[in-house]
């Protein structure tokens, strides 16, 4: 069951960054981010008010508050690259991001395993492969996005480590209350954000979500804290190595849902690439099994 709920998460993770990438094409990421964890926490409140979560212990509060932080900027610089770059090799580098909560579990104790240590050496040389065509093509004014996409990319990955480590700690203690928190905390960022610019007479970005957009945004918050939801139960049952691997596995949807949708082709070295990546993905977590 910690398995299906999981792959479950990165399903829907896949398909609401795939959503969130489209929107953000037409939207700044910082309004198709702000207005979806918004819809998103008035579905989550009443949700968490009838699992009696409240009522849970305090431990969560340090891991929620920091993963309401790192999770929005992650997920802002995610669809910033999303929007100016290829769908199917973007969201593969933003996965290796799983090397983090790895990282983080060696350093804590776990000794690395040869499967591991290959699947790390995978990644690596998957995202190489993958984004070596984008850079050298920069330069003829060939790729989407170019290096800039890639390095947001990365950025990217690092938070989404970082925020997979801090649900799951926070989830030891609570659930409901970590998931409530986290995204309390990143509607704060965003509304106090909002206000800043309006009270500065700073002329924003144009473009506001038109009542079209709402559906879709409505439909990005909804996926996405799901996905959370589903990971974090994942994780109090499960090994975070593993866990944090397989919930990893949403470029496969983001790719497929491109591929099918938009109609994205990408290199045949670029497809080897992002297989490595995911290949590389699955052994770090099958290593810590």
């Amino acid at each position: 069951m910690t398995a299906v709920l999981a792959l479950l998460s990165s399903a829907l993770w896949g398909s609401a960054d795939y959503l969130g990438g489209t929107v953000s094409r037409r939207l700044s990421p910082v309004v198709v981010v702000g207005v979806s964890q918004t819809l998103a926490l008035l579905l989550l409140v009443p949700a968490v008010l009838l699992l009696g979560a409240p009522s849970d212990p305090g431990g969560y509060l340090p891991w929620a508050l920091a993963a309401g932080v790192v999770g929005p900027a992650a997920l802002m610089t995610f669809y910033a690259a999303l929007s100016i770059g290829t769908m199917g090799v973007v969201a593969p580098v933003a996965a290796t991001g799983v090397v983090v909560p790895v990282a983080i579990g060696l350093f804590g104790g776990e000794r690395p395993t040869g499967l591991q240590l290959i699947g790390i050496a995978a990644a690596v040389a998957g995202v190489v492969l993958a984004s070596g065509p984008e850079v050298r093509a920069v330069e003829t004014h060939e790729a989407r996005g170019g290096a800039r996409s890639l390095v947001l990319a990365g950025l990217a990955a690092v938070g989404f480590g970082l925020t997979l480590w801090l649900i799951a700690g926070g989830s030891a203690s609570s659930v409901g209350m970590t998931l409530l928190v986290q995204r309390v905390t990143s509607v704060t960022l965003f509304v106090s954000a909002a206000v800043v610019v309006v009270w500065s007479g700073r002329p924003g970005r144009p473009g506001g979500p038109a009542a079209r957009d709402l559906p879709v945004l409505l439909a990005v918050g909804a996926a996405d804290v799901a996905a959370n939801g589903l990971y974090a139960l994942a994780s109090r049952s499960g090994l975070l190595s593993v866990v944090s691997v397989l919930g990893s596995l949403y470029p496969v949807a983001t790719a497929l849902l491109a591929r099918f949708l938009d109609d994205e082709r990408l290199r045949p070295v670029q497809l080897v690439g992002v297989a490595v990546a995911l290949v590389g993905v699955v052994l770090i977590g099958a290593g810590g099994a």
